[in-house]
């Protein structure tokens, strides 16, 4: 059975969505660096903590993470600082 969705690896970065780590001050250096881009095909790309197998065995009900899925986290500052980014649905 085909997903729904999938992920294009063809699609490219367009745009920073917020602030970058180093704005926000969650970065001391340029090798750890959060951050949240669009993409050209409109899909969004996180870079965060991968924490897949701690938060794997306490996903609430109905949250599940597929084998070829990881489960990052990212600063709350920076998801709030892209929210002017991030266009109504």
């Amino acid at each position: 059975m085909a997903r729904r969705w999938e992920a294009d690896p063809s699609a490219l970065f367009v745009r920073r969505l917020g602030k970058s780590a180093a704005e926000l001050d969650n970065s001391k250096d340029e090798d750890e660096c959060p951050d949240i881009w669009q993409l050209s095909n409109g899909d969004v790309a996180v870079i965060g903590r991968d924490l897949t197998d701690h938060y794997r065995p306490n996903l609430p009900g109905g949250v599940n993470l597929g084998p070829d899925e990881r489960l990052v986290v990212i600063p709350g500052n920076m998801l709030s600082a892209a929210k002017a980014d991030i266009p109504d649905a």
